[in-house]
């Protein structure tokens, strides 16, 4: 049997339909208790965009046009880190369809190493023991079934679901944080949801779909949990070279992966971007400077800084291709935020188009397309002020023909740094280098509750109770937002070497609450810390604290 356009349609959108319906119980595998949209929201809301646009197609469309679209739905609606890794596979898996009016088990099995290979190459920070290793593996049984002489697709597709399967449920044997609160990769079992509703199609039975919302999330317990990992390379070291020559960017990669691990690198005609965990990021960036002059580089110690929390967002409406803005100034400025008060200090900072988002609302890649194209400027630089955002925005610029520039701000005071060092004198290169030097030098408290009971570090945390976070890591638990917004402050605050520090207040906080927290940070510093107050108007988080 083959698998047709219209046969690989309806796959897509039954898979929709189902990853819709187990969202929640996908949400609950994540290993992190702040609130947020996770991962099974974020790659629900991305198929379901590729569900919309294929819909569309009629049942003569051939295989290799129907998994275009998919690919191209997939990528525009990526939310999320999760989000884009699952629209780089399907982006590989059209690749191994090209051309063709349907689809045998050799072009499955093509399809699936493509797609598998797309996401490995693409990926920020590859880790085993997650949907990376789901993919692969699919590919690898699909392969050895045609190699063993298997011509039926479906057959072949469904030893590659099999492959995934077992993957999955060796995820928590690869990540020990997976298997000390007993649970499976999230962004894995979204995947292998995904294939087993398609496989359904393909095999012609009936698929029953759950009403939204109904799976049994108590089935599964939350997963947030004792979060520390095992590092053995300390420095998470990240740069984009600019190619000044023909050297071969292989040569880079093989050196990388001797003095580390976790290595992507990606390059084209203009760039090669690096990624690399190492004990030795000096000599990782000496390396890189052999192929260029080096810019947006990054070195994270990730013993200090190794748990981010990761975040979701909900569907948008199709519309008609948006004509670009055209460009009237050198450099324009697009940031992510949520909150009257802090899209309106962007604004102010003279950032062009706001796009509205953050930790539970993840804008899709198109959303931040759209707002490059309405930016009037040759150069634009994205500002997504949220780890997990960072992946769809780097999605964009291969959609435009402007110079997009992301910039790799985690928080919102990190984006207000950025912008605050703003110089339209100085090249593109050099504002970017500036503004993420600026970013880098601000830490950030965040004060939000706890969405689900869980443990940090050996201390029972219960749904509701008071959560604060220095720099992505939860430091404090606290039943008094206040409280925890003073010790995170205190922690965060070094004499002698900070000097200011802003209180950023949210929704569930009141003027007079945040002016109690500056009076008594104030009491505590007296003339050290010049202390400003902002109401921002977020959800979420009690209190963003910015301390420079």
């Amino acid at each position: 049997m083959e698998i047709t356009g219209a046969l690989l349609r309806n796959a897509v959108i039954s898979a929709a339909e189902t990853i819709a319906s187990l969202r929640k119980e996908i949400d609950a595998l994540n290993v992190f208790p702040v609130p947020d949209g996770d991962t099974g929201t974020n790659m629900s809301m991305t198929i379901t965009n590729a569900s919309r646009e294929v819909s569309f197609k009629g049942d003569d469309e051939s295989v290799s046009a129907v998994a275009d679209c998919i690919a191209s739905g997939l990528l525009r609606g990526a939310r999320g880190n999760s989000g884009v890794i699952l629209s780089l596979i399907f982006r590989g898996f059209a690749k191994g369809l090209k051309g063709l009016e349907t689809a045998d088990g050799e072009a499955v099995a093509k399809a699936l190493e493509k797609g598998s290979s797309s996401a490995y190459k693409a990926v920020m920070k590859p880790t085993e023991g997650t949907i990376l290793t789901v993919i692969r593996t699919a590919s690898e049984y699909a392969r050895r079934c045609v190699n063993e002489g298997e011509t039926d697709a479906v057959k072949v597709f469904d030893e590659g679901l099999r492959g995934a399967e077992i993957a999955l449920a060796d995820t928590p044997n690869i990540l020990p944080v997976l298997k000390k609160v007993g649970v499976v990769d999230a962004g894995g079992q979204g995947l292998v949801s995904i294939f087993t509703a398609m496989s359904a199609v393909f095999n012609g039975k009936e698929v029953k779909v759950n009403t939204p919302g109904e799976a049994p999330v108590n089935a599964v317990e939350s997963a947030a949990g004792n979060v520390e990992a095992d590092i053995h390379f300390a420095y998470c070291t990240e740069f984009i070279a600019d190619r000044e020559n023909d050297k071969d960017p292989r040569e880079l990669r093989a050196y990388l992966e001797s003095i580390g691990d976790c290595v992507v690198v990606v390059d084209d005609e203009k760039i090669i971007k690096v990624h690399v965990h190492t004990n030795e990021p000096g000599n990782a960036i000496q390396k890189g400077i052999e192929y260029g002059q080096l810019v947006n580089i990054k070195i994270e110690n990730m013993r200090q800084q190794h748990q981010n929390a990761q975040w979701g967002n909900a569907p948008e409406e199709q519309q008609t291709p948006q004509k670009p803005a055209e460009p009237t100034k050198p450099y324009g400025y697009v940031a992510v935020a949520s909150g009257d008060g802090i899209q309106e200090l962007f604004t102010q900072l003279g950032v062009d188009q706001i796009v509205s988002g953050g930790q539970t609302m993840n804008p899709s890649t198109d959303d931040l397309l759209k707002a490059v194209l309405a930016t009037p400027a040759e150069h634009v630089f994205i500002l997504p002020n949220n780890k997990n955002i960072i992946m769809a925005a780097e999605q964009v610029d291969p959609l435009t023909d402007r110079d997009v520039r992301v910039l790799h701000t985690k928080t919102i005071p990190q984006g207000i740094a950025a912008m605050l060092n703003v110089d339209d004198d100085l090249s593109v290169d050099e504002n970017h280098m500036s503004m993420m030097k600026a970013a880098e030098k601000v830490s950030t408290g965040l004060i939000t509750f706890a969405a689900r009971d869980s443990s940090i570090e050996g201390q029972a945390v219960r749904e509701g109770q008071i959560l604060g976070m220095e720099n992505g890591k939860i430091t404090t638990v606290e039943f008094s937002a206040q409280q925890a917004a003073y010790r995170v402050t205190r922690h965060l605050f070094k004499r002698g070497v900070s000097s200011l520090i802003t209180i950023i207040y949210g929704n569930g906080t009141t003027e007079e609450e945040a002016e109690e927290l500056a009076a008594r940070l104030s009491d505590k510093y007296g003339f050290d810390a010049e202390i400003s107050v902002v109401n921002g108007g977020q959800p979420v988080y009690y209190y963003i604290i910015s301390v420079e």
